[in-house]
């Protein structure tokens, strides 16, 4: 076989081969299409124009997987507007418009941790040595902290924060009120469930979970609420009333005297202007 042969050969291979793949790619692009035609699915206008007007952010506080679980279930009337604490007002109207709805009032609310304890306050009842996340500790015995209502200080709400607006320090976990949008993400992940939302305009907050009694938290928290009812009977506009042994705000009534701040003797009750004030971004800033 001469060199010329060899030559048309080789390109008569090569032809073959990509007359294949030609055929093959032909085939399959045609089978995409007629699956896809098969298969469509119809998207709900409702649902894509409630989803546009959500915020997007994806956080999960609503308790759905994202804004476009969301979306579906308030189409289908299965979730309530009010779940969603991320879209602006703007965006929540136009939805109750497509949804036939009237929207109610809401006031900006924030994250508040519950606990002033910390490595320095709150004592510890054994040494932990494993998996450093909260859900972990929680799940030996309740956790490490010698007060079962306390901060374990691991930082998974920090970790699922998608605004970055939480801080660890000494094992305690701290919202900054300027970054919150109260998403809710960190109060579905705390596993002390003591991470709650008060209103923005909130001039002060308690910082402890415990129901116990007085004598109980003196031997495990130096900072830990002890019931004395001092703030509750202090409070010259009645905004305070004790709850299982925690002093219990009624916001419309508080009116930012500060007088149960500067008579509480356990100091838990804390000045939300000192909490914006001792944030790292606003001390960077100064």
């Amino acid at each position: 076989m001469n060199l010329l042969e060899v030559t048309t050969q080789t390109w008569i291979t090569v032809g073959i081969v990509a007359g294949i793949f030609a055929g093959s790619a032909l085939i399959i692009g045609t089978l995409i299409l007629i699956v896809g035609k098969v298969f469509k699915v119809d998207v709900d206008e409702k649902i894509t124009k409630i989803l546009n007007n959500l915020a997007g952010a994806n956080c999960g506080g609503c308790g759905c997987s994202g804004c476009s679980g969301f979306a579906s279930k308030l189409a289908e009337g299965g979730a309530e507007l009010s779940a969603c604490h991320v879209t602006s007002p703007e965006g929540k109207a136009e939805i109750a418009k497509l949804l036939g709805i009237e929207l109610k009032d809401e006031e900006r609310t924030v994250a508040v941790v519950h606990c002033n304890g910390g490595v320095e306050n709150c004592a510890d009842k054994f040494v932990y040595k494993g998996n450093p996340t909260c859900a972990s500790v929680n799940s030996l015995l309740g956790g490490n902290k010698a007060c079962s209502f306390a901060c374990l200080g691991c930082g998974d709400c920090k970790a699922v924060c998608p605004e970055n607006a939480i801080e660890v320090t000494g094992r305690l976990a701290q919202v900054d009120p300027d970054r919150c949008i109260s998403c809710g993400a960190c109060i579905s992940t705390c596993p002390k469930s003591i991470i709650d939302r008060i209103p923005a305009s909130a001039p002060v907050y308690v910082a402890c979970s415990s129901k116990c009694k007085g004598k109980e938290v003196m031997g495990v928290c130096k900072v830990g609420c002890i019931a004395c009812g001092i703030c509750a009977k202090s409070c010259p506009h009645g905004a305070i009333t004790m709850q299982d042994n925690l002093p219990v705000f009624d916001y419309k009534k508080c009116t930012g005297c500060l007088t149960c701040v500067a008579k509480c003797p356990r100091h838990i009750i804390i000045s939300r202007k000192v909490v914006a004030e001792e944030t790292p971004e606003n001390n960077q800033t100064a």
